[in-house]
């Protein structure tokens, strides 16, 4: 609940949250990161309440659901959209690898090229952190885990309400860190605001279509909901096969893009590059 009696007195989420995002609202203003997820509008709006400056900014990645992208149009004609540097499908080939669950570089390209040298303010929540929670190269500095975060977006239990990202000399406030869904859903619907139809299919996180992080049930469903995306990302991998050839790089253990396809949905925990005669166990 948004608004809680306790042992201390009564506890308002929302005012909470406000206070926050006034209390560290820079000279400059926020830039607000933005996706058209329900954490992010709650961000959005949550910061016209608090009356501070920022810019909101939705970074294109070329595989964003369509319906995401018309929703904030629609409903967020003021939001930024940053066009990707590439295409996940240029990307894909130029990397010779898919995206993994833990080598994310889509992520790190599209998703955290804005921002630098600003403070951005983020929808990221410990609620998620089951689903989301990461160990991958550090690009932000935890003070108080050991344990690595890499992304702004990335939800985890070790995750503050102010960061530091020194690597590219942002500051991040997450004003949210310590809201349920519940809470979530109950502040959009109980200030009539409007969210993405995706949510009504039953979806339960909006992002990019095949994202590993969704799994292979998540991505199974992605694939039958978006069946054109499925077919780009063959011809990524047939493209992809091809340039780890001309690379010198071996594919026996795929040996066409729907080979790619199962093993990227499904996994193998292990598998051996040629000609370096190593074993490599990819982090899925």
């Amino acid at each position: 609940m948004l608004v809680e009696d306790t042992l201390f007195g009564v506890v308002d989420k929302v005012q909470i949250a406000v206070e926050r995002i006034k209390a560290f609202e820079p000279p400059d203003g926020y830039f607000l990161a933005f996706s058209g997820g329900k954490d992010s509008q709650c961000i959005y709006h949550l910061a016209k309440e608090a009356g501070v400056r920022f810019d909101a900014h939705f970074h294109l990645t070329s595989v964003d659901p369509p319906e995401v992208i018309s929703f904030v149009k629609a409903h967020y004609p003021e939001v930024i959209l940053d066009q990707p540097p590439e295409s996940m499908w240029r990307l894909i080939e130029r990397k010779k690898i898919p995206p993994t669950r833990k080598i994310r570089y889509c992520c790190g390209i599209y998703k955290e090229r804005g921002g630098i040298g600003r403070t951005v303010i983020t929808g990221v929540r410990w609620d998620e952190s089951a689903r989301r929670k990461n160990t991958r190269a550090m690009l932000e500095l935890n003070a108080y885990s050991t344990r690595k975060i890499m992304l702004n977006s990335d939800n985890d239990e070790a995750r503050r309400l102010v960061e530091s990202c020194q690597l590219k000399g942002k500051h991040i406030l997450n004003p949210i860190v310590d809201w349920l869904t519940e809470d979530v859903w109950e502040y959009l619907n109980g200030n009539g605001i409007p969210h993405c139809c995706l949510y009504d299919e039953g979806f339960h996180r909006i992002g990019c279509i095949g994202c590993p992080m969704s799994r292979e049930k998540g991505m199974l469903r992605e694939f039958e909901r978006w069946p054109k995306y499925y077919a780009a990302y063959l011809r990524a991998f047939d493209r992809m096969l091809v340039a780890r050839r001309e690379s010198g790089l071996d594919c026996s253990f795929w040996p066409d893009a729907h080979a790619v396809m199962d093993w990227w949905i499904y996994g193998r925990k292990k598998i051996e590059w040629e000609p370096e005669q190593y074993e490599i166990e990819l982090l899925l």
